[in-house]
């Protein structure tokens, strides 16, 4: 019997990697895209994708998809919240604007699009939500904390949905990438220099050496990131176990700020702090 998947965000990156592994492993993936061309791409790499249209911002968009996925199955055996966004920049003259932005994809995103399709969650003897989230959610990068905070969010929501849901077929798993190549992060860079131009002058004087240092280094970073493909491994881990784990790390790195994050925050936060101010003198 087939078993169908939902992925949001797959026009590029982990969400592209991942409808492409499932595909191939023989799940019948509907492709979230928000543009003809990323439909059509993803839609030749394989016979078992099929494009839809979702923005999950939009409620007449996913009630759209939706549709769309209603009339080819009356089941969906799991939905990959995958869609996201990086908002980048100092919490102290952040525009509320930016914040409500960040949470509105990784967050209320993903529970509208969540919400819309549990009905058909609920028809099958399994089924399975699985949210992309972060080595981020263990706690604060500087100046990336608003998507910290989204992720971590993104985890307790779902947390919160399945111990609520009366439903026993429900499983709520959540993926935590370290860094990883994809272009969220040089998108996040690019966004933030635009972004700059929104703070304040007392802002942008105040946190000009970090600004610098933080862009130059996020590129640096994502080239020496993991590739998507342990990002897609874990996703298939968790479609296929019978008794998947409630996480998984995606990355060494991921790993090791998951045991990092179980020291005392006092210490955790000095750590950062004087770790930041390090790399910076010595760049």
């Amino acid at each position: 019997m087939d078993k169908y998947v939902l992925i949001t965000g797959a026009s590029t990156g982990l969400g592209k990697e991942t409808a492409k592994r499932l595909a191939d492993e023989g799940y019948k993936v509907f492709a979230g895209v928000r543009k003809q061309q990323d439909k059509e791409n993803l839609e030749a790499l394989s016979p078992n994708i099929k494009g839809v249209f979702l923005d999950v911002t939009s409620d007449e968009s996913v009630n759209a998809a939706f549709e769309t996925v209603k009339a080819e199955t009356s089941s969906l055996y799991a939905l990959v919240n995958n869609a996201g966004i990086a908002v980048a920049g100092p919490v102290e003259y952040m525009p509320i604007d930016m914040l409500r932005n960040q949470f509105e994809v990784n967050v209320y995103g993903a529970i509208r699009t969540a919400q819309k399709f549990l009905p058909l969650m609920k028809n099958t003897d399994d089924s399975r939500i699985v949210n992309m989230s972060s080595m981020a959610s263990y706690g604060v990068f500087p100046f990336v904390s608003p998507y910290c905070v989204s992720k971590r969010a993104l985890d307790m929501f779902f947390n919160a949905l399945l111990i609520e849901a009366k439903m026993p077929n429900l499983k709520v798993i959540s993926i935590k990438p370290g860094v990883i190549k994809t272009p969220i992060w040089n998108k996040s860079v690019d966004d933030s220099e635009k972004n700059i131009e929104f703070i304040c002058e007392e802002g942008r004087k105040k946190y000009e050496k970090e600004f610098a240092f933080l862009q130059k280094n996020a590129r640096k970073n994502t080239d020496k990131g993991s590739e998507p493909k342990v990002v897609a491994d874990a996703v298939s881990k968790a479609l296929k176990a019978k008794h998947p784990k409630c996480s998984y790390n995606a990355g060494f790195d991921s790993l090791c700020v998951r045991m990092f994050s179980s020291l005392p925050t006092r210490l955790v936060n000095f750590v950062i702090k004087k770790g930041l101010e390090c790399r910076m003198n010595n760049a």
